[in-house]
């Protein structure tokens, strides 16, 4: 027989993931959310930043070093600097994979409520003309500890 709180303990990520949302959108969107004040995270690289600019207002915070590699728990702590788990949060990478998979990530184990992704990341923001700015550029915020 389980004990309730061995119980709760196999229960609680069900439930967790039951109010999280991951919700797919598109550049319109983004720049909807953007303009209401949503938080948005840019998840690439510094070279990335730099090679094409980002999205003004962004939060700059890389989540995959060059070589792919990822330290969640810090990440994490970084991005808690930037925005709470109860507030909506946009993610955004280079074409939609990594921001994709960071958003699981943070709905299902890190317990972010609504996390939206751009699908088209960052390429095809570009590519439609939208508005970039450098990312070194005062529009833009690092994380506390982060090398921007």
């Amino acid at each position: 027989m389980f004990r309730p709180s061995i119980l709760a303990t196999l229960l609680l990520p069900l439930a967790m993931a039951v109010h999280a949302e991951v919700i797919n959108i598109d550049n319109a969107e983004l720049a909807r959310l953007s303009a209401s004040g949503a938080a948005v995270i840019d998840i690439r690289t510094a070279p990335e930043w730099k090679e094409t600019g980002v999205v003004s207002g962004s939060k700059l915070l890389t989540f995959f070093d060059e070589k792919g590699q990822s330290d969640p728990a810090h990440w994490l702590g970084q991005l808690k600097s930037l925005t709470k788990p109860g507030q909506p949060v946009v993610l955004i990478c280079r074409s939609g994979n990594r921001s994709r998979t960071v958003a699981q990530f943070m709905s299902q184990q890190a317990g972010y409520k609504t996390v939206y992704n751009v699908t088209s990341g960052i390429n095809v923001w570009s590519r439609e003309g939208r508005p970039v700015v450098p990312s070194n550029s005062p529009l833009v915020t690092c994380a506390a500890g982060a090398a921007c």
